[in-house]
């Protein structure tokens, strides 16, 4: 529901500095994402899954976030945002403990899958509310500020996610491996591994419970909850999303400006772990923890708080095609790697710091654009639309982007990939952004 006489920002029951929630409510965001989408893929991998089969069932994995605006509006309409983040932290909280428990057992395969699409359920319904509580409780200045910050500590939970798990799995399976064979003190690495995060997430829900804002407008819609009223509020908000301005470039930029990394992201990990011999770069699942879940994402977070700055001061407009630029240029350090196979470790890292700054400059542009098109009524709905068509433009791809490689051979793959950054320029060029959107007004700076 939008109530336009209202400012969402303006009034709290308490005032709350941002620093104190945006921060932990986006590395919360983050963790089961980069769990889900991420750590899948090296899980299935080590426990002997094909790269396509691997690429093939994890690509699944993003469906909740590609179906979410079908049950966005019961966000917007029941209960309030604050209870839906709190809920739904303790559910992840409790789904990645579920996981861990169906390791050990016979069919894990099928339980692991159906439990991480239940994770993946909590956690997409978790964005819709987070993200709609981000934006009523910032105004527009500080959403353009705090975008940056946000993408910070997404990216500092995945350095947590990816990194420090992937360096505590590889621990933990050398110290079970010394009395059980290399499969089982695998499993046990991971169940323990999942455990933690599992109890962290509790954790956090019993936190945010108690620090979250109470933003005036975050109440439930009594009205709206009647069968009728909520399904014309649930047909407008679709409706409406498809009669804004510009609506056919603004899809297919939803849809293709990611294409590259749709298909990058989850084979640049398996390129890393896989063997010399199938063109890979031979890394412990340790080392790729080091490289990319952390030193790559030092990159990502540096970029991304950079672009948050840049765009908060020139707008995004203004930003839009350097960032364009720095998304897709730096693609081609894979094209390298995968011809020279170098074996050194601060090469590679160094390689990946730099594919990922750009990408977390560039990526700002992005989720600028995502939060200008989705302004005006139903903005959460609008939002989690947005978002699922960011997914599918991310799931479709990345499906067969493992049989691809397969056919292909990684060196051709890249070379494929880094030519998909044509694909982000051509949509990018039929966009029509305001110029002043994502400009800090000058009373904010005072």
């Amino acid at each position: 529901m939008c109530h336009s006489n209202r400012k969402p920002y303006a009034h709290t029951m308490k005032k709350v500095n941002p620093w104190a929630w945006v921060p932990t409510l986006y590395f919360a965001e983050g963790v089961p994402y980069v769990v889900v989408i991420t750590l899948s893929v090296v899980m299935y991998k080590q426990m002997g899954l094909s790269n396509g089969d691997v690429a093939f069932y994890t690509g699944w994995f993003y469906l909740p976030w590609l179906i979410k605006p079908l049950w966005s509006p019961f966000v917007d309409l029941l209960r309030t945002r604050r209870w839906w983040i709190t809920a739904m932290q303790l559910l992840v909280g409790v789904g990645l403990g579920a996981v861990a428990f169906t390791l050990p057992l016979s069919g894990w395969l099928q339980w692991s899958m159906g439990l991480f699409w239940l994770l993946a359920f909590s956690s997409a319904t978790h964005d819709i509310a987070a993200d709609g509580f981000y934006m009523m409780g910032l105004d527009a200045s500080r959403q353009s500020f705090f975008v940056g910050i946000r993408s910070t500590f997404y990216r500092l939970a995945t350095i947590a996610a990816e990194g420090g798990m992937l360096a505590l799995i590889g621990l933990l399976t050398g110290r079970f491996s010394a009395n059980a064979p290399a499969s089982d003190a695998t499993r046990r690495a991971w169940t323990t591994a999942l455990c933690g995060v599992g109890v962290l997430f509790v954790l956090l829900s019993l936190y945010h419970r108690f620090v979250l804002p109470r933003p005036a407008t975050d109440v439930p819609s009594k009205e709206s909850v009647r069968p009728a009223a909520f399904l014309r509020e649930f047909a407008g908000s679709f409706a409406s999303f498809f009669r804004k301005d510009n609506m056919w470039a603004a899809l297919l930029f939803m849809l293709l400006f990611r294409l590259p990394e749709a298909q990058l992201t989850k084979m640049s990990t398996l390129f890393l772990l896989d063997p010399l011999d199938k063109g890979g770069l031979a890394l412990s699942a340790a080392q790729v923890g080091l490289v990319k879940g952390t030193i790559g994402v030092i990159g990502l977070t540096l970029g991304g708080i950079l672009g948050g700055i840049v765009a908060s001061r020139g707008g995004l407009k203004r930003w839009l095609w350097p960032m364009v630029w720095a998304i897709s240029l730096p693609d081609v350090v894979y094209i390298w790697m995968s011809y020279a196979q170098p074996s050194s470790l601060p090469l590679i890292a160094s390689c990946l710091f730099v594919e990922q700054f750009g990408y977390g400059f560039g990526f700002t542009a992005y989720m600028l654009f995502l939060l200008y098109y989705a302004r005006g009524s139903h903005e959460t709905a609008h939002y989690a639309i947005a978002t699922a068509f960011m997914a599918a433009g991310m799931m479709l791809p990345g499906m067969f982007a493992g049989y691809l490689q397969e056919w292909m051979g990684y060196r051709l793959f890249f070379i494929w990939v880094t030519a998909c950054c044509l694909v982000t320029f051509l949509v990018t060029a039929f966009l029509r952004i305001d110029p002043s959107f994502g400009k800090k007004e000058k009373a904010a700076e005072s």
